[in-house]
């Protein structure tokens, strides 16, 4: 049996980088899928991909992964309260229950605290922390009512020590960790449990179009001497997620190759 059979999962930011590897990790473990994202292009393409690695299709249409696990996208910009509420509603119909919420999507609008503008700072927290806000609200209240369901909400190791250059993405990611505590604390009684992962320096798309010498000196940074990749946050997301974790509830993972020590 696999970790994620029979589960209901949404992964939003699910259309690049980390949300893609969690994507992809979460339907071979079988699990039936809500790909969330703006990117409505590759999005798509991706459920399109996992779904036809099943073996059949639903009388409804919907793709089926592995093992008759639906795999569906959705166009959700998780800064729209009312974008989300939607896409929940629509996700429950579909599939009748969510066990898991991956909240991955984020974005950066980098620049020193000087020279950062009103609007690079409010679209960085309208998106890591209100989305993230948004998204955990609303499936919390389903989590709720069907008492159980699992949360993991993406940090990343800068809440932890700071970045140059990042005050609004710091400020966003350090958020969702006082969220995941709070949260945590808030909905264990409910059956419902609530945890954290804090990615280092991985080696997304995003990365590896940084010069050289940029990569190089990230991956210097950590104690591993490499790059993460995104099948490492993903497999931390799963464990999450997965009964392995049921007693792990308030937590921060560090993915980091030991960066934070």
């Amino acid at each position: 049996m696999k970790k994620m059979d029979g589960k209901v999962v949404i992964i939003t930011g699910a259309a690049a980088g980390l949300g893609r590897a969690a994507a992809e990790r979460f339907a071979a473990e079988g699990a039936s899928l809500s790909l969330w994202d703006r990117d409505e292009v590759r999005g798509g393409e991706l459920a399109a991909k996992l779904g036809s690695e099943g073996a059949n299709v639903g009388t409804d249409g919907a793709k089926l992964g592995a093992e008759g696990a639906k795999v569906q996208f959705r166009s959700v910009d998780v800064a729209d309260e009312a974008s989300v509420d939607e896409a929940v509603a629509a996700v429950v119909e579909e599939f009748g229950r969510i066990d898991v919420l991956i909240n991955n999507a984020g974005i950066t609008r980098d620049s020193t605290l000087l020279k950062m503008e009103s609007a690079q700072f409010d679209a960085v927290i309208d998106v890591n922390l209100r989305g993230v806000f948004h998204c955990g609200r609303a499936v919390g209240k389903v989590m709720v009512a069907q008492g159980s369901g699992a949360i993991v909400n993406t940090s990343s190791v800068v809440a932890l020590y700071g970045n140059f250059g990042q005050t609004n993405y710091v400020a966003s990611k350090a958020g969702v960790i006082g969220m995941t505590k709070v949260w945590a604390r808030e909905l264990g009684r409910k059956g419902v449990r609530v945890n954290a992962v804090a990615p280092g320096f991985i080696a997304t798309e995003m990365v590896e179009a940084m010069p050289e010498k940029v990569r190089t000196a990230m991956s210097e940074k950590a104690p591993l001497g490499r790059l993460g990749q995104p099948s490492e946050i993903a497999a931390a997301y799963l464990f999450l997620a997965s009964d392995e974790a049921s007693f792990v509830n308030g937590a921060v993972l560090s993915v980091d190759g030991g960066l934070i020590s």
